[in-house]
Formats: structure tokens, sequence, C-alpha cells
């Protein structure tokens, strides 16, 4: 295909009508499913930062714990008892409409991709136990930043993608 100039493609010349019509970007046109861009999900994680894990997070130091200095000597343990729940609940979250507070706020949902369908409550304990992990490593939270599709290390993991919701 010969290469266009700016100005033809902006008044819509030397475009045949099929053309204008299905032209979509190349970023969407690769893949299967409108796939969430990784600002998209920052935003999102973001969101559910605030809203799910600071009130587990607080309700750990202060009320399981006793106080921000218990904490601070018995840290592994501390993060455990905040981890634990919170993956429950994104689970619950994620197992019943797909989508976590902040995804919902963003309209980002998640999918098998190989059903395209919402994924079953195990595949969805696995991603959310693995993106523990991912965080961990920052590696997999990081590889989103880098690919194409936005995908992170436990997405690959568990065969899902989180798309825009239509």
């Amino acid at each position: 295909m010969a290469k266009r100039r700016f100005r033809d493609v902006k008044q819509g010349k030397g475009l045949s009508s099929h053309t204008k019509e299905t032209d979509t970007s190349p970023a969407q046109s690769d893949f299967k499913y409108p796939y969430a861009p990784a600002r998209l999900k920052m935003k999102a994680f973001l969101t559910d930062t605030f809203m799910l894990m600071m009130p587990i997070m607080y309700f750990v130091v202060y009320i399981v714990m006793g106080s921000l200095q218990i904490f601070a000597q018995h840290r592994l343990m501390g993060w455990l008892y905040i981890f634990v729940p919170l993956v429950i609940v994104q689970t619950l979250f994620m197992g019943i409409s797909g989508q976590t507070p902040g995804w919902r706020a963003y309209g980002l949902t998640l999918i098998d991709e190989r059903t395209g369908s919402k994924p079953s409550w195990g595949i969805i304990l696995f991603r959310n136990l693995y993106a523990i992990l991912s965080a961990l490593s920052v590696v997999g939270w990081l590889m989103m930043l880098f690919r194409k599709d936005s995908k992170t290390l436990h997405d690959l993991l568990s065969a899902t993608a989180v798309i825009v919701k239509s």
C-alpha cells in the first residue's frame, strides 16, 4: 500500500468508500477483543486500591493487630492478613459481575480468552493469587506497558483478558 500524505487522509482523498468504512486502528484490528489499555488498567487499579485494599489495611493494622508498631514488628503476618481478604473480595466481585469497583468505574471487564465469556471461579481465584505474585516481582505488572495487548503475567498464565466493556 502506498504511503498517504496526512493532508490527503484528513480530507478523505485517495480512499475508496469501502476503505473509509472498514478502516480501523492497527492496534485494534490485530486483536480478537477490545483489550483495555494500560492507562485504564492503572487507573482502575488505583481506584480498587483505595476502595478495597485501604479499608482492609486499616482494619488489619488498627483492629486486628492493635497498632502500627505491632504491624511493623510482624510485617509478614500483617501483609498476609491484608492480602488474603483482598484476594477473596476481588474474587467475589469478579466472580459475580466480572468487574471490581475500579473496573466498573472505567468500563473494564474480565473475560476468558478461550470462550469470550466470564471466567470460572477457579480461574478468577488463580488469576488473583498470581496477581499478588506479579506485584511482588514487579515484572509481571510492568510487562503490560510493553505488550500491544497490555496483558500482565497473571493474564497470560490464566488465559484471561481485561477488555473494554461495550
